[in-house]
């Protein structure tokens, strides 16, 4: 391995620390979280209230009321340069109650309930809790959870509009599928409770890492690296991780696990917004990789365009594996599957990102003629190391060649 190069510490890059107390009797950074929750606990209670009121208002007047949504699909979503993330579209879809939607309409006003009954209580239920929960509901009881989680997807969509996330409504995930972190970086995570700011090293796991939790809103940073390095697979992660690659190249290393969930999203953008510190990706050359994961981590989804100004990193740059990659390290490459091909070929027609990068036109029409894909892995045809010593270094010696 190449020999690890001393460098000047630097003074942290730090958010204001939770425990630090501001002059002039003013509002310590945990109390200004602590309002800041109350304000969206405010505001979420207050919608969740103002539309039963007017459903209630609609039925007592012999009207059928109804309930608007933004659609959530790529089709109604429009990529923003001057933003850098992806903007929900006009288009809404609207629920009437009828005798046909009279189930649909109740379970939504259920679900909305207890949401309301979770703010109010300070607690919270997994995906898989509120499926359960309906099973009390009679005939408005979800028989499936792809049915619940549809009905709570939409009612985020509706509340976005004014801050409000799936977070602050109470509903996590069911399983931490988060991602997990590594290198110099010092977590601040405040007891909103005691005040106690637990800091966690994040240099200091051995041959584990820091696991993102499922809220990270309450956390702050300090850190003297120079960059975020994004990671797909858990393997090249825990590669790196295991030969402190973060300590050669002062960086922090996380590992997105395939497309990254909402907290690593959240935690990265964070990361970057509060620390001034740039974001780089890599991630497997395909179809997937690219308009998926990359795509997802910098300017959202289609599905969840409402959301793409809390969660996407704008900021973020591709490293690669690129398909000039391919090429310029000679790489083993599997052949592209029709899945991949239609993928590539959709994200060229019909993403809005891809169609506003001219870039990145470029490089999917590459790989479309080349006909081929390549893992992060494949880097170990020339020594399991090879890409800590050789690819990363070369490439990171010029960002500025990055993809956007």
């Amino acid at each position: 391995m190449a020999a690890r190069r001393k460098t000047a510490r630097k003074t942290p890059r730090k958010a204001a620390a939770p425990s630090d107390r501001k002059a002039g009797g003013r509002r310590t950074p945990i109390e200004e979280l602590k309002a800041r929750n109350r304000r969206l606990d405010g505001v979420a209670v207050e919608l969740i209230g103002s539309t039963a009121r007017d459903v209630h208002a609609e039925i007592s007047r012999r009207r059928k009321p109804d309930m608007t949504f933004p659609v959530r699909s790529l089709r109604n979503v429009s990529y923003s340069q001057a933003r850098g993330y992806f903007e929900i579209g006009r288009q809404k879809k609207v629920r009437t109650l009828t005798v046909n939607t009279v189930k649909g309409f109740a379970q939504t006003l259920r679900m909305m309930g207890l949401s309301k009954e979770l703010i109010e209580t300070n607690d919270f239920a997994t995906k898989r809790d509120a499926y359960y929960q309906s099973k009390n509901w009679a005939e408005a009881k979800f028989d499936e959870q792809p049915e619940s989680d549809s009905v709570m997807d939409d009612i985020e969509a509706m509340l976005s509009v004014r801050g409000v996330s799936r977070e602050q409504l109470r509903f996590i995930p069911d399983e931490h599928s988060n991602g997990a972190v590594s290198g110099r970086l010092i977590v601040l995570d405040p007891d909103l409770e005691t005040g106690e700011v637990e800091r966690i090293d994040c240099t200091r796991f051995g041959s584990g890492a820091y696991s993102i939790p499922s809220t990270v809103e309450q956390l702050s940073f300090e850190t003297d690296a120079k960059f975020v390095l994004a990671v797909e697979t858990g393997g090249m992660f825990q590669r790196l991780q295991s030969h402190k690659f973060w300590q050669t190249a002062d960086c922090i290393l996380v590992s997105m696990a395939g497309v990254p969930a909402r907290a690593t999203r959240r935690f990265i953008r964070k990361l970057s917004d509060e620390c001034r510190i740039p974001v780089y990706a890599f991630v497997d050359c395909d179809p997937y990789g690219i308009s998926n994961i990359y795509r997802t981590l910098k300017v959202g989804s289609g599905n969840a365009a409402h959301l793409s100004q809390f969660f996407c990193v704008p900021g973020a740059r591709y490293l690669g594996v690129t398909p000039q990659d391919i090429l310029d390290y000679d790489l083993p490459t599997h052949p592209l599957q029709d899945v991949d091909v239609k993928r590539a070929k959709d994200a060229l027609k019909n993403d809005p990102f891809f169609k506003s990068q001219k870039e990145w036109r470029k490089a999917i029409e590459q790989l479309l003629k080349m006909g081929v894909r390549a893992e992060q892995q494949a880097l170990a045809k020339w020594g399991l190391n090879y890409v800590i010593e050789e690819y990363l270094p070369q490439k990171l010696a010029n960002p500025k060649r990055f993809l956007p």
